[in-house]
């Protein structure tokens, strides 16, 4: 009787992504543990099982798995900022920040890191700082439509109704459904209801 061919750490990573495709998070971390058993410094792995964490909301555990992942490959971009992500949804948005910011070194065209430095920067306040790395993000990509959405919000706080609008304006060109509805709802423009341009904006 044969036996079943054992896998490679890279089959077993693979296994896992797969797993992690299919909402599978148990099953894939499983896959990455033996890739990791069989190889310890498989840093993309170490990335790949942080993420299937955090999709369980084991986030204090994702940051170990990237720390590990960071340990073995300091320039492994991916590691730095889905580290950022599980810190931010720890609430610690400084350390996120920090996350984010090693990852922008090493790729400053990470969009994705600029747009969550904005909303970690407007959860702690700083609202300059926020809408630069929104505009950082827009820069990189004029197509990023929660970006665009994420700064008329920061405009909102900061009373700058005409650029709020526009910026407003732009997010709903880009994904009208889904911005659409939430400038119906979201509290953040509930002063400006009566705003004619606003109303304009929800008859589009």
């Amino acid at each position: 009787m044969s036996q079943a061919k054992e896998l490679s750490p890279e089959e077993l990573f693979q296994e896992g992504i797969r797993l992690s495709k299919i909402g599978q998070y148990e099953a894939a971390i499983a896959a990455f543990n033996q890739a990791l058993i069989a190889k310890p410094g498989f840093a993309e792995a170490w990335n790949d099982r942080g993420m299937a964490l955090g999709d369980l909301q084991e986030y204090d555990e994702a940051v170990a798995s990237y720390d590990k992942a960071i340990e073995i490959n300091p320039k492994l971009h991916q590691a730095w900022y889905n580290r950022g992500v599980a810190l931010g949804n720890l609430g610690k948005y400084e350390e996120a920040i920090a996350s984010w910011d090693k990852a922008l070194e090493i790729n400053p065209d990470l969009a994705e890191a600029w747009y969550n430095r904005g909303c970690a920067m407007g959860n702690l306040q700083h609202f300059n700082g926020a809408i630069a790395a929104f505009a950082k993000a827009i820069e990189i990509n004029p197509n990023y439509a929660a970006a665009w959405f994420s700064q008329a919000c920061i405009y909102m706080v900061q009373g700058n109704v005409d650029s709020a609008i526009e910026y407003l304006h732009q997010a709903i060109q880009l994904d009208r459904h889904r911005y659409l509805n939430l400038a119906k709802k979201h509290p953040g423009f509930d002063e400006i209801r009566q705003d004619s341009r606003f109303q304009n904006l929800l008859m589009q």
